[in-house]
């Protein structure tokens, strides 16, 4: 499955941690019924996963830009 796939059209890295970030402030206040607090955390680790997801994209990504400027650089 490719990236593309497995994020939501129009999804932002920047705007997926400010949504972890609040769901972890509402979980930290305690005042969310349990079946609530489930929900939020389960919806966060998939935010989590979508964010490791997008960098080890664009770190492979950056490791084979940097392999092609050394094979440039040396060739």
């Amino acid at each position: 499955m490719t990236e593309a796939a497995k994020l939501p059209q129009n999804w932002s890295y920047e705007a997926t941690v400010e949504q972890i970030e609040a769901t972890v402030a509402r979980l930290e206040q305690g005042e969310l019924p349990l079946a609530a607090v489930f929900e939020e955390f389960e919806q966060a680790v998939q935010q989590l996963r979508q964010c490791e997801d997008f960098l080890q994209a664009r770190q492979e990504q950056a490791d084979l830009l940097i392999e092609t400027l050394e094979e440039g650089a040396s060739g």
